[in-house]
């Protein structure tokens, strides 16, 4: 029976964890930043301990560079980006970065998805943007215009946080949703070509992370979506470059990865909590992925001195 022992970091947690201790006297985090913050990304890089295995979070982060450049792993991709780009980590989604400390500078804008919804009211809800969901895109290249509109926004969301910390909440949030106005303007989706498809490989891949333990037939899914496991394989290898089975694959391989960096089970427990039963076939899917074995990679974890202790 499936039992995920995955741990969730609050930013709190996430902070003792892989943050270094910061002077008292000039802390880099604000009060309130469970909820959100923003700071120069240069400053937290040099603040972080390196290397961060695969793990995620309960808070959504977002990287805009104005120079330099910045590799991390977001989902089973590595991105790397420059300046006018952007990356963004939704909340819940398995990001890893290595202990090269890259050459940038720019922002980095850290906050939970309530936030973005403000005080309670009747109807709020939260602004809808697909590059906060764990299947969009988390890689934006934004044009020179878009741009020099995030880095003054950002720059004023900086000055009044550094002030203030979130006594002037209201208006974070305000600056925050412009900010993400701004940057879905051009945000360009990882499923192409027509709406059509497009929308049924969005769906499929909405399935995916939500059922991939139990669910790892291609067939599973097309069912649920009211088509054809062909018509599904073509529409989502058209729209998306990768076929329905090698986005199952890469979900389970994830979920292992997280898996071995934070708990102590077996080769073989990894292999049933993901929904596979033998594991010998999940250690060939592994090292067909990775390019190593489950034990390889979690040596190289421990090795790195970063690996927390398992509850």
């Amino acid at each position: 029976m499936l039992h995920d022992p995955i741990k969730t970091y609050s930013t709190a947690s996430f902070r003792q964890a892989y943050i270094q201790p910061e002077a008292p006297q000039k802390p880099l985090l604000q009060p309130g930043f469970e909820q959100f913050f923003i700071v120069r990304v240069e400053d937290m890089m040099r603040q972080m301990k390196l290397p961060v295995p695969p793990t995620r979070t309960d808070a959504s982060s977002l990287v805009f560079l104005t120079d330099g450049e910045a590799v991390m792993d977001i989902g089973s991709e590595t991105y790397t980006i420059g300046p006018h780009e952007c990356l963004v980590v939704p909340a819940g989604q398995v990001f890893a970065f290595a202990s090269g400390v890259d050459q940038n500078r720019g922002y980095l804008c850290n906050f939970r998805p309530d936030f973005l919804v403000g005080p309670p009211a009747a109807g709020n809800r939260p602004p809808e943007f697909e590059f906060l969901r764990v299947w969009g895109n988390p890689r934006i290249r934004l044009t020179t215009e878009t741009a020099g509109f995030v880095q003054q926004l950002m720059d004023r969301m900086l000055q009044d946080h550094a002030g203030h910390a979130l006594a002037h909440a209201a208006l974070q949030q305000a600056y925050l949703v412009a900010l993400l106005r701004e940057i879905s303007q051009d945000y360009r989706p990882v499923a192409a070509g027509p709406a059509a498809g497009a929308h049924l490989a969005n769906r499929f891949r909405e399935l995916l992370f939500a059922h991939f333990k139990t669910q790892q037939l291609v067939a599973d899914y097309a069912a649920q979506l009211c088509v054809s496991p062909n018509h599904l394989n073509k529409v989502v290898k058209a729209a998306t470059g990768k076929s329905p089975t090698t986005w199952i694959a890469e979900a389970v391989v994830l979920e292992a990865k997280v898996l071995l960096h934070q708990s102590a089970l077996s080769v073989g427990e990894v292999a049933a909590e993901v929904g596979l039963t033998d594991a010998s076939s999940f250690s060939r899917l592994f090292k067909k992925h990775e390019g190593l074995t489950p034990l390889e990679f979690r040596r190289r974890i421990e090795k790195s001195g970063n690996r927390p202790h398992p509850s």
